[in-house]
């Protein structure tokens, strides 16, 4: 298997203020969400996945986002095993971002 792929929280900021459009799924349960998420991620809780996949580009990056990065990196190896190669993981999920932004 390929190794998934992978973003820092700190790249994606910045590719976020570059004004890049950029496709993110949030894969966090609604109570999650619910306490913030990146601007602009769309949200589909993990087990949610599976029936909605065609909301998921498979031409286009898509960076998947989790509280600590395990989950969504789950949801990456699940679209790999379906021929799908463009989900990026990002490290560390929320807790990563989270740190970011109390740096500013």
């Amino acid at each position: 298997m390929t190794p998934i792929k992978t973003i820092e929280a700190a790249v994606l900021r910045s590719r976020l203020q570059r004004g890049e459009a950029l496709n993110m799924i949030d894969v966090r349960e609604d109570e999650e969400v619910a306490l913030g998420m990146i601007p602009g991620a769309k949200h589909i809780p993990m087990n949610e996945i599976p029936e909605r996949l065609q909301e998921i580009e498979p031409a286009e990056e898509t960076i998947f986002i989790c509280r600590s990065g395990y989950r969504s990196e789950r949801v990456c190896e699940y679209l790999q095993h379906l021929g799908r190669d463009n989900a990026v993981n990002l490290e560390g999920g929320m807790l990563s971002w989270t740190e970011l932004e109390s740096e500013d």
